[in-house]
């Protein structure tokens, strides 16, 4: 990297350093920038497909609007980098998504310039129209600006705002990022009718070039190009679908080349003159600037740690994740047995389904970022005679929380539910946190909710889950296994039942990822005169309310431990029903995860802050047997 280069990128304070450049400059700054990110993910890990296709438009937006008094929104937050890199943040950034460090989302308590937190997708236009509807009612006069993806538009709340911002015509400013992907490629009718309005990419390219001839005639040029803009928009009225939007009250713009800085910062200041909504539509490219990341923008969504040069990942590990075994069972399950579908909302490589996808095309569904229609779907397949697998991160399961209910559990519908992600969540902020299923689900009629102690024991539920007759949530962390090995034969779990690993005095019932944690502590304890009994619950809805009443002690102590919020989680749940026996006069600890916002970090860090890991159940432990 050559020395003016650096001095740009050191120059660059805030963002009214942005709008001192020249275009040659900003292009450079655009390359330093790329390189920059690309150093820090590949040693932090972190979004970097999404981030190389988004620097030319984070800049030209800096350049022409005035953050923070102009409001620019980010969806999905994923997106951000170069935002942060010019705000004020590109020492911290640095350590993106390290603890201590900066989110790898906006987030409103960072920077002033982060005005809405969006780790979840399709939430910015609606929140566009509060902050233009907010604007307008305060007489007002600063800009707003939506930045979303194209993956972003398949949720149907982008459809919902879009439909009152047009109704409404408040002046929002709609920068929509094309580039054929969410996290894996985008799919549905949606995403054939983008790839219309951008199919002519040839003619952006000539566009561009006549564009920059005419500029170098004297006298002339000028007029040629705003003549020939008219005529452009009457070929793009006649010719192009764009009217979709422009029937919904938005006047569209595009496609415009978006890594053209120039045809960015024209279009952007054409927006700003303009007193309706309007969508301008961007063409960009996922992983800009790195080759790897270009040719394998999935793998590079969410990048794990690698080396540069080559863009293998500097670990690979021998141990399996949770989702790949998810994902192999599903497969061999899929084998025996024709009926059953797997469905997923955007999430086929995150969620271990990339193997099933390519196996059985025909039986996999990526219905894009829509759970809440995910949901609904399965209902209908499952009532037709189908057995669907329906996998979704935990964080993301709750944007379909009515849909559970209304949709497949008071009508009891046999869908099975991977509840990938479950639990805590590294590197990416109290948005991606898996910490609510427990709470949301266990509550609901007809539903199952269970979690393995274990990969093996992994494979097991989603092979007995789909015999239950009955709605039933898998929930697994986001983790490698133990390296326990996996049993060629699977076996139905007997629904409700739990297992005991540890005989003993007392009572530990452990749900899920903790089991191994919960029976070390009890192991530990033991040599020091408090004796637990450890209980694998699996279950927690139904309870297996016979062995624990088997196993309590009249007067004596009761241990849960969950990875999950305490509030009206597992451990509340066995307390609730020892409360309704009425024969106990009990001890009861419950340990869990706090009503809080987590910090940043990797799972062992986070759970040690948290008093979660072994160490902290020993102490959390001791301290309520001594106030005993």
């Amino acid at each position: 990297m050559g020395s003016e280069m650096s001095r740009i990128l050191d120059t660059i304070k805030g963002p009214q350093d942005i709008k001192k450049l020249s275009l040659r400059q900003l292009s450079q700054l655009a390359t330093e920038i790329r390189a920059y990110i690309i150093e820090v993910v590949s040693r932090n890990g972190g979004h970097l497909s999404s981030n190389l296709g988004a620097v030319e438009i984070s800049l030209a937006l800096h350049y022409v609007f005035n953050s923070p008094q102009d409001k620019i929104i980010w969806d999905v937050g994923h997106q951000c980098y170069t935002h942060k890199i010019i705000t004020g943040r590109k020492d911290q950034f640095r350590n993106v998504r390290r603890n201590p460090g900066i989110y790898g989302f906006p987030v409103r308590e960072e920077s002033e310039h982060d005005i809405y937190n969006t780790g979840h997708a399709s939430t910015a236009l609606s929140a566009a129209m509060g902050f233009a509807t907010a604007r307008a009612r305060k007489k007002e006069k600063h800009e707003v600006v939506a930045v979303v993806g194209d993956g972003g538009l398949t949720g149907g709340i982008s459809w919902e705002a879009l439909n009152q911002i047009g109704h409404q015509r408040e002046k929002i400013i709609i920068v929509l990022n094309y580039n054929e992907m969410s996290i894996s490629y985008n799919v549905g009718a949606l995403s054939k009718y983008l790839s219309y309005l951008v199919s002519g990419r040839y003619y952006l390219r000539v566009k561009d070039q006549v564009k920059s001839i005419l500029k170098s005639v004297p006298l002339v040029g000028w007029p040629l190009i705003k003549l020939g803009r008219a005529f452009e928009e009457a070929i793009k009225k006649t010719f192009f679908p764009g009217l979709v939007f422009e029937e919904l009250g938005i006047k569209y713009t595009g496609p415009v080349q978006g890594h053209s800085l120039g045809s960015l910062i024209e279009v952007f200041e054409d927006a700003k003159k303009y007193d309706g909504p309007t969508l301008i539509l961007c063409v960009t490219q996922k992983g800009r600037g790195y080759t790897p990341a270009i040719n394998n923008p999935e793998r590079f969504h969410s990048a794990k740690p690698f080396d540069v040069k080559t863009g293998r990942p500097l670990s690979q590990g021998k141990v399996p994740s949770y989702s790949s075994v998810f994902g192999q069972t599903v497969v061999k399950l899929a084998r025996k047995d024709n009926k059953i579908i797997a469905i997923t909302a955007a999430m086929p490589e995150g969620t271990g389904l990339g193997a099933f996808s390519g196996e059985f095309p025909g039986r996999f569904f990526d219905v894009g970022i829509a759970e809440q229609h995910a949901v609904d779907f399965a209902s209908g397949l499952s009532l037709s005679g189908f057995k669907p697998i329906t996998a979704i991160y935990s964080t993301f399961l709750q944007r379909a929380y009515d849909q559970l209910y209304h949709d497949i559990c008071l009508m009891d519908i046999p869908v099975v539910f991977a509840l990938d992600r479950a639990g805590i969540v590294p590197d990416d902020g109290p948005t991606h946190q898996g910490i609510n299923d427990i709470v949301y689900l266990r509550h609901l009629p007809n539903m199952i909710v269970m979690a393995p102690k274990d990969e093996n024991e992994l494979q097991h539920m989603i092979y007995s889950a789909l015999t239950y007759k009955h709605p039933a949530a898998i929930r697994f962390p986001k983790a490698k296994g133990f390296g326990i090995p996996l049993d060629e034969k699977l076996r139905l779990l007997p629904l409700g039942k739990a297992e005991m690993l540890k005989e003993g005095r007392d009572l530990m019932i452990a749900y899920g990822s903790m089991v191994y944690s919960a029976l070390e502590a009890a192991e530990i304890l033991e040599k020091e005169g408090i004796s637990l009994a450890v209980m694998n619950a699996r279950f927690a809805k139904p309870l297996d309310e016979k062995l624990i009443l088997d196993k309590v002690r009249p007067k004596g102590t009761v241990v849960t431990v969950e990875e999950g919020v305490i509030a009206g989680g597992f451990g509340s749940a066995v307390r609730e029903m020892l409360d309704n026996e009425g024969k106990f006069d009990l001890c009861f600890l419950r340990i869990g995860l706090p009503l809080d916002i987590y910090p940043l970090g990797k799972i062992d860090q986070i759970k040690k802050a948290l008093h979660v890991d072994t160490e902290g159940l020993c102490r959390r432990i001791r301290d309520f047997y001594g106030k005993k």
